[in-house]
């Protein structure tokens, strides 16, 4: 019966009370069943007040816990849990005093009143950290404490007072010790500590400790109750005292110097150590120095000489000691996940350890000691063995395989905690731990030998460069012709994007210029390099005969070492192609996977096609060549299938064939290439044009055929023309449908913008895709819109195409691209302003018309900048060349006028005047007669624009002298400023003559140096040649430094000097250094100001003289004492380490802790604040903070494969705790340390849940303004929205954790913070899933 609509009522509940001792066990059942219904319902809360039912329940519930019937009994567990969170509080001592007393004499299962008072602990009302306890809690703990507590310890752990009180019976666990069953109370325990830990006395606490000790010592315990004791305290641990904790380690190491401690016993002490280290890693920690030694000293060297010593005298080995050795090494691998500091000092003892027992197999004569040479030696007789008869080795009684396992997982972890540092740096994991794993490839365990596949792999992704990555996306986006990063450091003062404008930045991509990923190899890829014959050697075997979850994990080795070498495998390739293509074609009718792995036969052909990708990526064409006539079939066949991952890998892998096998990589073409690439183009037209094709197939194949017909343009030699044409109309028709529009759009913009020629192209195709790409500009889909807005400047800008379109089709496209140009988007306006300006160096008279310089009149109104203001003045100049700007100048003047953005205007202006020979009405002196008699100040703004543009793009022919502005500097206004920024434009194409004027008005008493210093700002920024600066760089230098000594003057000051250091940096850069030592904090804030902008737009030039003394200079500014100036000196280096990561990131080590220490809470700079009648407190640290944690951004995202993440995780978990902008900084690095560092990320979620937890109960207090209001709000959404990425990311956060993972602690930490706010603020949770997806289809 549902009880959600209807209202349940005492008579309701007494009539199932009633058939709760019925006979027939169905009828009990049901009546069970409807009593949850009640209870649950949202109108039950009558039981709240109503003490005579819920007894009789009680009574109820308690009768059929003892029944006969396992179903009934459970059920009747499960009704407990959400009945005492709707009954007076008063109740719940006496309900959990019965069921801890419930007979079991019907019921075969006695674990039925430790499950059942499990779930009715969880149901309580619990304490929250940061949550005022209510009395709700209060209660309930006072329920446990009371009578749960006495029922698991045995007594009465805190005296109620109250004397003639019975003792309370026996300990539920002493039972379970001396019947030698498991009740589940040591759950029970687990779960009142989980609960309510942070509430228990010492006393209880300690009460608790002890019985949880007692199953672990005593041997009457079964090993799944020693187990549940451990993580009892464990759990216990992390609400002990300082005092309490360390008694429970001298606990620990007096057991541990026991003599006669047994194997099992001293097992579980180790388990114990290790759980402890995990709950609690940062109390727990600096204990680690005394207990870690007697941890190895169960993996010590002598160990191994007892069980050869067993071995030679034929004793049977103890199967226990080898438990022992796994739970050292798994206790190891804790330390250094939990602990990597603390564990620093055991660095040798976990290398020595980890290798020792990798090669621990005493079932097989072996010698210990034999080195990689005996190794390869054997490696050629290992070419004809089959492993999947190894993979069989069946011996039930040796379990030496989880000790080599486990061994592993210690070198695993130590990759991953020291992989990106020291260790990897002075070449020790390669010297020695490389090398160890190799040796293991023949292990005949397999999941041994996947675990050290997968270490050593780990170790090759951690040597890659830094540079690697965006080095590769910048290539593929160069092949693909799409908008990637600037090309280089120098074109980004210009715009984020400046391809999209320049008409002349893509000449080497048309030509198919390609840079070269070749470098000298050093550090640890040179380590690598030198191990890689081994280690090929150690997997061809595996690759041949291996079983199928090896075959993958080889794979997937080979391609990390060809990704971090950039090649590697050339000398290999004939060894490795054979099998990596027996295996893309894998099925599962004849390969398995084995229990121990998630391999399957599609996971295997992803693997291997990628591994082909990336070979091919790489390596030479000639290389490839001899084996094409497997790779082909291979890949068809692939491409054909159905599981869209491995059709789609497949096409990837005919992509980066694709790029081998035609310019630039392969320059001169040839009738074996032409018949390679005709292969591949069959395969792209085949799944284009199949109907049974998945989509995301079809749409790669789009892009790569683009591809193919763009850089095999210019020769016959590669792909006929007729094929070109045929797949450029396949592409057309393509671009008409709705599934493939984007990919299609992409493809013709790769194929347009490689072209050399225009063979395959023919007018009418230029026509109809023009049209079409035009078309999509009046689409929803901003991607969609902005692709097809690139693709059609390829196509104008490409001479090859340019030429075959018609003036119809220009004049569509013209009025097609008016929207995006007054849609006021950037993104869009600078492409679009790019081909208009081609258009008019074609055909002035025909696109510059009224529609157009309407459009204009309205972009010069909003403010432009980067690379759409560089496209708008380009275009103008164009129409000032041809001589048609008449229209757009009289519009300028009479219809915008000071209407619009003044500075913009009178750019534009000041453009069409320069450029214009003809067509104009106005005149360069008709700006300075108005500068000159306007009264209005907004008028003598714009003619000073004008005459400024001007000025600078006229150069030393300018008419115009420097104190035609400086006239102006007493005005009022913003005029005088107007005036310093024109003459400093129109002095930076002419310094010669205007430095020598300025640098005497700077000497002037009464000069306006404030101006000025704007003045030679523009002047060094815009500047044509260092040259012409030279030679007043030492009078500017000593006017700019006396200038800024002035407040006002220094931010500006500090710029130039910045600026002019860039020009002569042997003469500056020393004086800068030698500032920083000066007494006063003032001049030191603006040299660490002027460094800033010595970071950006530099040459390499200026990098060689910067090398040596930078890494001194930024220790000496992050050592500042003063507060701003710590400021200034994070902010300076967030700048070093984006633009100049070659030269900061060898030394990031020296560099990091200065940072680090910034981030924390100094309490000696927070003060107290009197406002009125209330106090507040200023934390005057919080702005360095602030600074600090965006320098560890900017660190996160140019260089985290070089930052100690458990290091750089605890300054992130604290700032979650700080201020709102510090959490705002801490939630974006938490989004991307969920992808980059996921396994460090599952062990803080326990810190993360508790954080995030106190931000989203923080409630404002009464008086609250509505920005402190505003900001709680925001602080919740935000901790939210992260939770949602790392349920995502981590696949956490349903309605229950399931799989391996389920019993970890991160899993239940997460799991009941997630289930608290699903229960708590379902409102807020479901408006930010709302808005993420929002955000995420825009």
């Amino acid at each position: 019966m549902s009880y959600d609509t209807k209202v349940p009522s005492v008579h309701d509940v007494g009539k199932l009370l009633q058939k709760l001792y019925d006979a027939d066990p169905d009828l009990r059942y049901m009546a069970l069943s409807d009593l949850y219904n009640v209870i649950t319902s949202p109108h039950s809360s009558f039981l709240q007040h109503d003490y005579t039912v819920s007894a009789r329940l009680i009574d109820g519930f308690l009768h059929t816990l003892n029944d006969s019937s396992a179903a009934v009994q459970n059920q009747a567990v499960k009704c407990l849990g959400p009945f005492v969170s709707k009954v007076p509080e008063q109740i719940i001592t006496p309900l959990l005093d019965k069921v801890s007393q419930v007979p079991i004499d019907h019921s075969v299962d006695s674990s039925i009143p430790a499950l059942a008072l499990r779930n009715i602990v969880i149901s309580l009302p619990r304490p929250v950290q940061g949550i005022p306890r209510s009395n709700a809690v209060n209660g309930a703990y006072s329920a446990v404490s009371k009578a749960l507590i006495p029922r698991l310890t045995g007594y009465i752990v805190i005296p109620t007072g109250t004397k003639g009180l019975p003792a309370p019976p026996r300990s539920m666990l002493e039972d379970d010790i001396d019947k030698g069953t498991d009740s589940t109370a040591a759950d029970l325990l687990i779960e009142v500590a989980r609960c309510f830990g942070s509430m228990l006395h010492e006393s209880e606490l300690l009460a608790l400790q002890q019985i949880s000790l007692k199953l672990i010592q005593t041997r009457r315990s079964g090993s799944v109750l020693k187990k549940k004791a451990v993580t009892a305290i464990a759990t216990l641990a992390g609400y002990f005292s300082d005092p309490s904790l360390s008694r429970l380690v001298s606990t620990i190491i007096e057991s541990l110097k026991d003599v006669h401690l047994e194997p099992s016993q001293k097992k579980i002490y180790i388990n114990l150590i290790s759980a402890l280290t995990r709950a609690n890693p940062k109390r727990f920690g600096p204990y680690l120095q005394t207990l870690a030694p007697f941890v190895f000293s169960a993996l010590g060297h002598d160990e191994l000489q007892d069980i050869a010593e067993e071995d030679d005298g034929e004793e049977e080995r103890d199967p226990e000691a080898d438990e022992v050795r796994e739970a050292a090494l798994i206790a190891v691998e804790s330390f250094i996940s939990s602990c990597p500091q603390e564990m620093r000092v055991f660095t040798e003892e976990c290398i020595d350890s980890g290798i020792r027992f990798l090669k621990y197999d005493p079932n097989l004569a072996s010698d210990d000691d034999e080195d990689m040479e005996s190794d390869d030696d054997d490696a050629a007789d290992l070419d004809d063995e089959d492993f999947e008869e190894e993979g069989g080795f069946d011996d039930e009684d040796d379990k030496s395989w989880k000790v080599r396992k486990a061994a592993a997982k210690v070198l695993h972890t130590l990759i991953l905690s020291r992989g990106q540092g020291d260790l990897l740096e002075d070449g020790t994991l390669y010297k020695r731990v490389a090398p160890a794993l190799i040796s293991r490839f023949k292990d005949r365990e397999e999941t041994v030998r996947l675990e050290v596949l997968a270490t050593l792999g780990r170790l090759v992704q951690q040597s890659k460069p830094e540079a690697v990555s965006t080095a590769r996306a910048k290539r593929e986006a160069s092949n693909l012709g799409l908008m990637g990063p600037p090309p280089s450091r120098k074109r980004r003062r210009q715009g984020s994007d400046a391809s999209m404008l320049d008409m002349n930045t893509n000449v080497s991509l048309y030509s198919g210029v390609e840079a070269s990923m070749s470098e000298p190899l050093s550090g640890p890829q040179e380590s690598l390099a030198a191990l890689v014959p081994d280690i090929v050697r150690g997997i061809i075997p595996l690759l041949k005969t291996g079983t199928l979850p090896s075959k993958q994990a080889s794979m997937a080795l080979l391609k990390d070492i060809v990704i971090t070498e950039g090649g590697g495998l050339s000398s290999y390739v004939d060894q490795i192609i054979p099998p990596v293509v027996d295996a893309s074609k894998a099925s599962s009718a004849h390969s398995s996977a084995s229990s121990a792995s998630s391999a399957t036969a599609n996971t295997l052909r992803i693997e291997a096609l990628q591994l082909v990708q990336a070979i091919g990526d790489t390596h030479a064409a000639e290389l490839l060549r001899p084996f094409l006539s497997k790779i082909v079939p291979a890949l068809n066949a692939a491409a054909k299938e159905r599981y869209s991952k491995v059709s789609a890998e497949s096409l990837a892998a005919v992509e980066s064939l694709v790029k081998a096998f035609t310019p630039p990589r392969t320059p001169a073409g040839s009738g074996e290439v032409k018949s390679d690439l005709e292969h591949f183009y069959a395969i792209l037209v085949d799944r284009i044009s199949a109907n049974d094709a998945v989509l995301e197939a079809r749409q790669r194949a789009i892009r790569v055929l683009g591809l193919l017909i763009g850089r095999s343009s210019g020769s016959e030699n590669f792909l006929s023309n007729s094929r070109k044409a045929e797949g450029l109309a396949l592409l057309s028709q393509r671009l008409k449908q709705e599934t493939t529009r984007l990919a299609s759009v992409r493809a013709i913009e790769a194929a347009v913008s490689f072209a050399q020629d225009g063979a395959g192209f023919s007018p009418e195709w230029i026509k109809d895709v023009s049209l079409e790409l035009g078309a999509q500009l009046r689409k929803a889909s901003r991607s969609l819109r902005g692709a097809s807005l690139i693709a059609l400047r390829a196509i104008v800008v490409n001479p090859a195409t340019r030429a075959l379109l018609d003036s119809e089709t220009t004049r569509a496209i013209e009025d097609m691209l008016l929207p995006p140009i007054t849609a006021n988007d950037l993104h869009l306006m600078g492409p679009a302003l790019t081909i208009l300006a081609t258009f008019v160096a074609n055909d002035p008279n025909s696109v510059v018309n009224q529609q157009l310089v309407d459009a204009l009149k309205e972009v010069v109104k909003v403010t432009v900048s980067g690379s759409a203001l560089d496209a708008l003045l380009s275009l103008v100049r164009a129409i000032a060349e041809k001589n048609a700007g008449g229209a757009l100048m009289k519009a300028l003047l009479v219809e915008v006028g000071l209407s619009g953005n003044p500075d913009l205007v009178g750019k534009v202006i000041g453009t069409l005047l320069v450029y214009s020979k003809a067509g104009i009405d106005v005149k360069l002196q008709d700006f300075v007669n108005e500068l000159n008699t306007a009264v209005d100040e907004k008028r003598k703004s714009l003619a000073l624009g004008v005459l400024g543009e001007a000025g600078m793009r006229l150069g030393p022919n300018s008419p115009l002298e420097p104190q035609l502005f400086v006239a102006h500097f007493n005005d009022k206004d913003q005029v005088p400023l107007a005036a310093a920024i024109a003459l400093g434009r129109a002095g930076s194409a002419n310094a010669r003559s205007y430095l020598p004027f300025i640098i005497s008005q700077m000497g002037q008493p009464s000069s306006k140096q404030y101006l000025l210093l704007h003045s030679i700002r523009e002047i060094l920024q815009h500047r044509t040649s260092d040259a012409e600066i030279l030679p007043f760089s030492q009078d500017l230098w000593a006017q700019i430094l006396n200038a800024a000594q002035q407040e006002d003057n220094r931010a500006i000051g500090a710029e130039c000097i910045g600026r002019l250091t860039i020009i002569d940096p042997k003469t500056f850069l020393p004086k800068l250094q030698e500032f920083l030592t000066l007494d006063d904090r003032q001049v030191r804030a603006m040299v660490i100001s002027a460094l800033r902008y010595t970071f950006a737009d530099t040459e390499e030039a200026y990098d060689d003289v910067l090398r040596p003394i930078v890494i001194p200079i930024l220790s000496q500014m992050l050592e500042e004492k003063d507060l701003d100036n710590q400021r200034l000196a994070l902010t300076t280096m967030s700048s070093a380490v984006h633009n100049k990561p070659e030269l900061i990131l060898p030394h990031l080590n020296d560099l990091l802790p200065l940072v680090m220490n910034k981030t924390f809470v100094n309490p000696d700079l927070i003060r107290e604040v009197q406002m009125g009648p209330f106090k507040h407190k200023v934390d005057d640290g919080l702005e360095v903070r602030k600074s600090a944690y965006e320098t560890l951004y900017t660190l996160l995202e140019t260089a985290a494969a070089r930052l100690n993440i458990p290091d750089f995780y605890e300054r992130i978990i604290a700032g979650i705790a700080d201020e709102h902008d510090v959490r705002f900084l801490c939630n974006l690095m938490l989004t991307k340390l969920v992808v980059i560092a996921p396994d460090e990320t599952k062990l803080r979620l326990g810190d993360i849940a508790e954080h995030f937890k106190t931000i989203i109960s923080t409630k404002p207090k009464d008086n609250a303004v509505k920005q402190e209001i505003e900001k709680i709000e925001k602080g919740a959404k935000g901790v939210l929205k992260v939770s949602l990425d790392i349920n995502k990311q981590l696949s956490l956060g349903g309605v229950t954790v399931e799989g391996k993972d389920a019993d970890e602690a991160y899993a239940k930490a997460w799991q009941s913070y997630w289930d608290w706010v699903r229960k708590e603020h379902p409102l807020h949770l479901k408006n930010v899933e709302e808005e993420t997806r929002a955000e995420r289809d825009r």
